[in-house]
């Protein structure tokens, strides 16, 4: 411990001893000067019988060594056993799983080092999995622990025998923590550990998959990708199979590659279309291929555990509908084609409000016998709803019922912001009154919706959007030269930021996006800018016949929202060159009306955030709640259905909670969540106003796959338990040695001690090495010949 020394009581005995030793110097320095044997010979010896006489002289003054050793009954160890599920592995030549042989070590024949060990120390008795509990005699050991929460485990038992002199942590692990991802606990408050490795050996056959990533697009083909990362071992040019299942147990798709070197990881990349909008829910699996010819023998193919074989994977398509506000100026090509092709779309929904006649000064017109406008004579419209000479006539169509749109523009937030995008086309900005043009950037900034506006005549500059809230939120500047010539024909090229948009992209690789441009028809009408905003992205540009360059599409995040603008008025000719290229600008619209809003939030809106610091993978379920005009509601009730999705869950039972609102934002109630089981999961979130009233219900799933976690490496992780042994102060010790080791251990830094000293004259090895020293020095002289 850093303080033992060696000591001398019997100090009145040094006068003696000296005269002693003196003499004994004098003697033998005489009897080997007398004899005739070589001078080296002779030293030897010398120094032979002079050392055993020291060692018998120094007896006499009574040597003590004196140490420091953990005082008896003062001291607590704490014995932390791992009772997760990974415990149940058998390692490759082991008869027995890792989990018998740490009960055999902890239980069986009561092990003599738990004796010694309860001499000298207060023993306490814990297991973990997901938690830290307390044991009596580790008869509770089951290992059926869903997870390996050691990080928590440690922290939760300093914290427990916080001020009590806990002398070290002996612990019992394959080392395999599922909460220490994001690296090492704070250890400086953490008594030393001492981990017992459990398990090892060779490299157990096994299928894991290590990692899955889901991304979305609005890219028509290919909404949406799943990246799996997959590692085996021990099936080394096998092939191994990567197969996606639905819901409903139907195969999707299924991708086989030979697996590589033992360490090294595969990747599997699917491509899939959910049948459906809104929440759905696939489940990986992996397996080595059933082919004969595999393996030698039918056991080689067994795996060590299926349990990280198995993956849920959420996709959330969003809502069913998304509302889209569409704005012309007259009719136009551009509308038709538009049209038509959301209407294959079925979660876009378009209403429109088309302007077929302008409105007229406002003055009386004497040859005139009636005030409405006469495009409307021979109809039964004679109320004060029929538009007048000096009212722009409207048309609204594909609206739900009979009073939307009725009043023409939205006037009110809460008629605006039940859409979720805007797309203004050929309409100048006078057609707008201020408060309008406030609403509409309001509509962008505050609640977080879309808006696009199409090249047509009179938008953009010549529609005299410039110094305008519409016109302020617009990606492009305005202020361009209107007397500078334009050059048509102006062909359309993606910028380098419009390659990396997959919404941008019509074919899946790039030279078939190449050669798909460069037939692409050209174009006639296009509204110049001087350039684009800062943080714009030019997506496309147009290039004229004079090689001018001039923004085609341009994008922004503007508040909460995005807005986009399209410069090219005639983007029908696109369909009228031949069937394919119909079908591509068909596709190009839904593509930018999706990407326009797909992150456009509803009034109740639900998220779910894994806390990935959580063993027990738990969750925190968020619902944000807004009135129609988008502020939050502070006073609302929200209730959450949680559903479990996967084996055995048909007939469960939905848990209900009720989330509280949260201190620190407005309109934000939160609840936590704990997952019991494996499997995919479904939050409904219902919000009423304070008489009742629903405002809204919202979605949200995710997946949770405790086993995957607690399986994902095999091999005991030796690297990790020496790091916390170190950084604690102690050391990993191996199982045959622990019995050893348990003897030594009163005798390390402990926080309650005693002082110690052992007399070395009564110790036998001291007498013996006098002794050797004399029988060495007699047998060199018998060697030698020497009387």
């Amino acid at each position: 411990m850093g303080s033992e020394h060696l000591s001398f009581l019997g100090r009145a005995w040094l006068a003696p001893v000296g005269i002693l030793m003196a003499l004994g110097l004098v003697f033998l320095t005489w009897s080997y000067l007398r004899s005739r044997a070589p001078r080296g010979l002779r030293l030897v010896c010398l120094l032979l019988k002079l050392i055993g006489l020291t060692a018998l002289a120094l007896c006499l003054l009574d040597p003590q060594w004196t140490d420091q050793r953990a005082q008896p009954g003062q001291n607590q160890i704490a014995i932390l056993a791992d009772n997760s599920e990974s415990m149940t592995i058998h390692d490759p030549g082991q008869k027995n799983s890792r989990g018998e042989q740490l009960r055999a070590m902890l239980r069986d024949g009561t092990p003599a080092w738990r004796d010694q060990l309860s001499e000298v120390f207060r023993v306490r008795r814990y297991l973990f999995d997901s938690r830290l509990k307390t044991a009596d005699d580790f008869s509770e050991l089951a290992f059926d622990g869903r997870a390996s929460a050691l990080g928590a485990a440690i922290k939760s038992l300093a914290e427990l025998n916080h001020g009590q002199p806990l002398a070290g942590v002996l612990l019992f692990t394959d080392g395999n923590a599922t909460d220490l991802k994001d690296g090492l606990p704070e250890t400086r408050d953490l008594p030393p550990l001492f981990p017992i490795l459990i398990g090892g050996g060779p490299q157990a056959r096994d299928i894991a998959i290590q990692n899955v990533a889901v991304n979305q697009t609005a890219f028509e083909d290919a909404p949406v990708t799943i990246q799996a990362s997959v590692e085996a071992s021990g099936y080394e040019h096998r092939q191994i199979q990567a197969s996606i299942i639905d819901r409903q147990g139907t195969l999707v798709e299924r991708q086989t590659q030979a697996a590589p070197r033992d360490g090294e990881k595969m990747a599997f990349r699917f491509q899939i279309r959910p049948r459906s909008s809104g929440l759905s829910f696939y489940r990986l699996e992996v397996s080595a291929a059933s082919e004969t010819n595999q393996f030698d023998h039918p056991e080689q193919a067994a795996e060590a555990t299926l349990a990280n074989n198995t993956r849920w994977i959420p996709v959330d398509r969003g809502q069913d509908t998304f509302r889209v506000l569409y704005l012309a100026g007259k009719p136009s090509w551009e509308y038709k084609f538009m049209k038509r092709a959301l209407d294959e779309d079925p979660q876009l929904q378009i209403s429109s409000l088309i302007r077929v006649a302008k409105r007229e000064p406002k003055f009386a017109f004497h040859s005139r016998a009636e005030a409405a406008n006469p495009l409307f004579s021979g109809f039964e419209r004679k109320d004060e709803t029929t538009e007048r000479y000096d009212q722009p006539v409207l048309i609204r169509l594909n609206v739900r019922d009979e009073e939307e749109l009725r009043g023409g523009f939205p006037k009110t937030a809460e008629e605006l912001y039940a859409y979720q995008a805007v797309i203004v086309d050929d309409m100048e900005a006078e057609f707008f009154t201020a408060d309008q043009q406030i609403l509409a950037q309001k509509f962008v900034s505050e609640r977080g919706g879309g808006f696009l506006m199409l090249g047509g005549v009179d938008s953009f500059q010549a529609g005299k959007y410039q110094r305008t809230p519409m016109g302020d939120m617009l990606p492009v500047y305005l202020d361009s030269d209107a007397t500078t010539k334009r050059t048509p024909p102006y062909r359309l090229n993606l910028t380098r930021e419009g390659w990396l948009q997959p919404w941008a992209r019509l074919r899946d690789n790039e030279r078939e996006e190449t050669s798909r441009l460069e037939n692409m028809p050209a174009f006639e009408v296009v509204n110049p800018s001087r350039g684009i905003k800062p943080g714009a992205s030019a997506i496309a540009t147009v290039a004229g016949s004079d090689g001018a360059n001039y923004p085609a599409l341009v994008a922004q995040r503007f508040g909460n929202g995005r807005v986009a603008a399209l410069a090219i008025g005639d983007l029908w000719r696109w369909g009228f060159r031949d069937a394919e290229s119909h079908r591509d600008m068909d596709k190009a619209w839904r593509q930018m009306i999706r990407w326009l809003v797909s992150d456009v939030p509803n009034r109740v809106s639900v998220t779910a955030e894994p806390q990935p610091s959580d063993p027990n993978q738990a969750v925190r379920l968020q619902v944000r709640v807004r009135d129609p005009k988008f502020q939050p509601i502070d006073d609302a009730q929200v209730t959450l259905r949680v559903r479990r999705i996967g084996a055995g869950a048909t007939n469960e039972p939905p848990v209900r909670i009720t989330a509280e609102l949260a201190p620190n934002e407005a309109g934000l109630y939160q609840a936590p969540f704990i997952p019991r089981e494996a499997g995919g999961y479904q939050v409904e979130a219902t919000a009423t106003n304070n008489v009742g009233a629903e405002i809204g219900r919202a979605r949200a799933g995710w997946a949770t796959d405790l086993a995957s976690e607690e399986f994902r490496s095999l091999q005991p992780n030796r690297a990790l338990m020496e790091t916390l042994a170190r950084q604690t102060g102690g050391e990993v010790v191996e199982a045959k040695d622990l019995a050893a080791f348990v003897k030594k251990l009163p005798f390390r830094k402990m926080p309650v001690t005693e002082t110690w000293s052992r007399p070395l004259w009564h110790q036998p090895y001291v007498f013996l090495f006098a002794l050797l020293c004399f029988i060495g020095e007699w047998g060199l002289r018998r060697w030698k010949g020497l009387p």
